[in-house]
């Protein structure tokens, strides 16, 4: 199993990360590890983009199910039945949401590997033919920071920081004054939205302290990436119902 994840994810990612160090000026490792990012969030954009119009259709759709649960709050089998006919007349599948996500998770755990191990020059054995081989790597972004020695305390902080922009402009927002004069019927999904809006970054600034530079970089990267790519989203989506 481990062999077949390498051959079909890790060993395609760690190539296109070595063809780019050797046609950049100066073999800079961390612009390197910039533009594979790039070439990734590319590559997977029609399912980000699938994802993204799944969660905002869902999110538009609330209100009518929260309607749905107050008509039928007696009977969950009504429920489940008034629920699963408004997504058919709206052509919503509420899975279709996790499905992208579970089909790009192999690449995260492959980009992960790539660039935790993957920066040590024993790793260029895995080179295809035509890749040519640096012979060694230059573990250094800009001449300055080292890729591969533990993440430094700024670039951690700096990944919690962009990672929460990208959860408040990702999570539907509530008016925080009726959040206030209404706490008791606040739902369990907003409460959760909530807590990841500071979970989530928490989280992102604790794990790439404890990893290679090269990670970090990696996180802050697809990070502005993610933010672009999300406010292009909302803005097509205004631009959408505007037209409509």
């Amino acid at each position: 199993m481990k062999e077949l994840f390498t051959t079909i994810f890790y060993q395609p990612l760690f190539n296109l990360l070595i063809f780019f160090y050797n046609i950049i000026p100066g073999h800079d490792l961390g612009v390197a590890i910039i533009l594979l990012t790039i070439f990734v969030k590319i590559i997977l954009f029609p399912l980000s983009w699938r994802q993204t119009e799944a969660q905002i259709k869902m999110q538009e759709l609330q209100p009518k199910l929260k309607e749905l649960k107050e008509q039928h709050k007696d009977s969950k089998e009504a429920l489940a039945l008034a629920q699963i006919q408004i997504f058919k007349d709206h052509k919503i599948n509420p899975l279709s949401s996790c499905l992208p996500l579970l089909i790009q998770f192999p690449f995260l755990i492959a980009l992960f590997y790539v660039f935790q191990s993957g920066l040590k020059g024993a790793s260029l054995s895995l080179l295809y033919p035509f890749i040519q081989n640096p012979g060694s790597l230059n573990e250094t972004f800009l001449g300055v920071l080292s890729l591969t020695s533990k993440n430094m305390l700024f670039l951690a902080a700096l990944a919690a920081g962009l990672q929460f922009w990208f959860m408040k402009i990702s999570l539907p927002q509530k008016d925080v004054k009726k959040q206030k004069e209404k706490k008791d019927d606040e739902d369990f999904t907003a409460i959760m939205n909530q807590q990841m809006i500071f979970f989530m970054p928490l989280m992102t600034c604790v794990m790439t302290y404890q990893f290679p530079n090269g990670l970090g970089l990696y996180w802050v990267a697809q990070t502005v990436l993610s933010i672009i790519q999300q406010y292009w989203f909302l803005m097509l989506r205004e631009k959408q119902k505007a037209s409509s």
